[in-house]
């Protein structure tokens, strides 16, 4: 367990230095400790919950949420982020699904993001469209969905640098919500005790390790090593999961 809690709090302090959550690393790591899977999407929704709501009020009171479409994509993926947290799935399944996530979320943060100030590209409408699958796939494994949404809303222009963390936060936070609510009523109250009686000390962890990787963030380390260490840890982590559900 002290090296679970040690992790959580490295995952939370690289996930909050580049604007997520760190859901989909949490929930790996859960898997890798051998825990029931039925209870590790209630444990990283609820880690998720408590390091992005803090980015999302910051980004709000700085003026910079674009509400409009923010609010359009958070919107149709709540719904869909509640029924994957709702939907029963097998353990291999589970695995596969969160491994080839993190591969991907890996690979994402590891790429240049050049911010173009050029207009929106035709992609870029069709966003809403993509955000319902988002969030079902969020709710089906434990996370948050706005480490595949940033990458998208970045490639296809949707806005600049900021309003699309801001967007990604809000995100994060809505859907984890819905996913983790989902989860509740699919679990029984054996499952849910057990999860009550793990999350506190994680929740501790993630807490203070967001709070430091927002300041290291802002005042010390550059955003490309903190990007890069993050992607690189990600990638490793999903890749340990598929290896290990073969």
């Amino acid at each position: 367990m002290p090296l679970l809690i040690l992790a959580f709090f490295v995952t939370a302090l690289l996930y909050a230095s580049v604007g997520f959550g760190g859901g989909s690393t949490y929930t790996a790591l859960l898997a890798l400790s051998g825990l029931d899977y039925r209870i590790l999407p209630l444990l990283s929704l609820s880690c998720n919950i408590v390091v992005v709501a803090g980015s999302t009020v910051r980004f709000a009171r700085a003026g910079v949420t674009p509400w409009r479409g923010a609010g359009l994509l958070t919107a149709l993926a709540a719904p869909a982020a509640l029924v994957g947290g709702l939907t029963p799935i097998s353990e291999t399944v589970f695995l596969t699904i969160l491994g080839l996530s993190l591969l991907f979320a890996g690979g994402a943060l590891l790429l240049k993001q050049n911010v173009s100030s050029a207009a929106p590209a035709k992609a870029a409408r069709f966003m809403p469209f993509l955000a319902i699958p988002l969030g079902y796939l969020a709710g089906l494994v434990g996370i948050g969905g706005g480490i595949f949404l940033a990458p998208l809303l970045h490639l296809s222009r949707w806005g600049s640098a900021r309003s699309i963390a801001a967007t990604a936060s809000l995100f994060i936070l809505v859907n984890s919500i819905s996913g983790f609510f989902g989860q509740l009523a699919k679990n029984d109250t054996e499952h849910l005790a057990y999860a009550a009686e793990i999350a506190l000390p994680l929740l501790a962890a993630v807490i203070i390790g967001g709070q430091i990787g927002n300041l290291l963030a802002v005042r010390y380390l550059p955003m490309s090593w903190i990007r890069g260490a993050t992607g690189v840890l990600t990638f490793y982590v999903g890749a340990r999961i598929l290896t290990s559900s073969v």
